[in-house]
């Protein structure tokens, strides 16, 4: 770990959010050349881990450059949790995340994720099984409470999960009944930041840089992570991280900028996962990319249409050589 945990906590860090079928090797290299401090996986499921399932083993595998990353890991039993948070402290991550925030039924209505919010008391019991299980430092991601608005138990919460050695709390400032509807409440991350001497990351709505700025000065945090707008808008990491240190406002990125990071985020995704699976993978990522673009839809059609790596990078290159903009140099730095 090139970073100790404190450290890390310490430099108030724009984080990339454990993203479902995003946060992958790939996407955390390419948000950390943007400016993400830190990344965390994609959830793994401890019961796929368990039964040695390749791509639950593969999401917590961490190369040698792919740091400072947390590992997430989510279950409904606290055996499973507590085997798998041994089996994801061999990987070496800077620490351990215990989701229990994801609200999507599939997941939370088994108990696991957001589920654990029907019952606090065992999810800080949860919590403080895997404290004792690890050597790492064990951090939680949930919701301010599974709902309704008058029944949100984060604020005693944190108090207990601070007591049983949890380090630090991510709280994304919706009820888990909320799914991603209506606006975040970032006062609820504040009320927790009050009664705790741990880091709190506030998460929900940080849509831009200003956003950011405006979720750590109302709260009080330690920190801020950024989901949805990340898969989207990657160069929202560079955008907080100069608006935090140095007050300065960066201009959007232009065509050459959007086409260079979409490049390299393809060659790096197809070096990763192969051509048949990360050609379209990819098609999911250039509404984003090339928001604002006079000829997004035209963009998108040719290259939701082209089946190979060869033929969107071409694409790409007549896209950068169009009459919108320069050309420039075609070469992944960060792949």
């Amino acid at each position: 770990m090139s970073r100790s945990f404190d450290t890390l906590m310490a430099t108030r860090p724009v984080i990339l959010a454990p993203l479902e079928g995003y946060s992958d090797a790939v996407f955390r290299r390419l948000c950390r050349s943007l400016g993400a401090e830190l990344c965390v996986t994609e959830f793994v499921n401890v019961e796929n881990l368990l039964h040695d399932c390749r791509r639950a083993k593969r999401k917590m595998t961490l190369a040698p450059d792919d740091r400072p990353t947390a590992i997430q890991i989510y279950g409904a039993n606290p055996d499973t949790l507590e085997e798998a948070a041994r089996i994801a402290e061999a990987a070496s991550p800077s620490y351990i995340d215990l989701n229990c925030g994801c609200w999507v039924p599939k997941i939370a209505g088994r108990g696991a994720g957001a589920g654990w919010l029907r019952d606090p008391e065992k999810m800080v019991e949860m919590a403080a099984r895997i404290v004792r299980a690890v050597s790492l430092p064990v951090t939680v991601k949930t919701r301010i409470g599974w709902g309704p608005e008058s029944d949100m138990p984060i604020v005693d919460l944190a108090r207990r999960l601070e007591d049983v050695g949890v380090r630090a709390l991510t709280i994304h400032c919706r009820t888990a009944k909320m799914g991603h509807t209506g606006a975040a409440d970032w006062t609820w991350a504040q009320r927790a930041r009050e009664v705790v001497s741990i880091p709190v990351i506030v998460n929900g709505d940080v849509t831009s840089a200003e956003a950011a700025e405006r979720a750590l000065n109302e709260t009080g945090c330690e920190g801020v992570m950024i989901g949805r707008r990340a898969i989207q808008h990657p160069w929202i990491f560079a955008e907080a991280r100069a608006l935090l240190d140095r007050g300065v406002v960066l201009p959007p990125p232009d065509r050459k900028e959007r086409i260079r990071v979409a490049r390299e985020h393809l060659i790096a995704t197809v070096a990763e996962w192969g051509e048949r699976f990360g050609v379209p993978v990819m098609r999911r990522s250039y509404a984003g990319y090339f928001a604002g673009l006079p000829d997004l839809a035209e963009l998108r059609a040719a290259l939701n249409a082209c089946p190979t790596l060869e033929g969107t990078l071409a694409i790409l290159d007549d896209a950068d050589h169009s009459p919108y903009a320069p050309s420039f140099a075609q070469t992944p730095s960060f792949a």
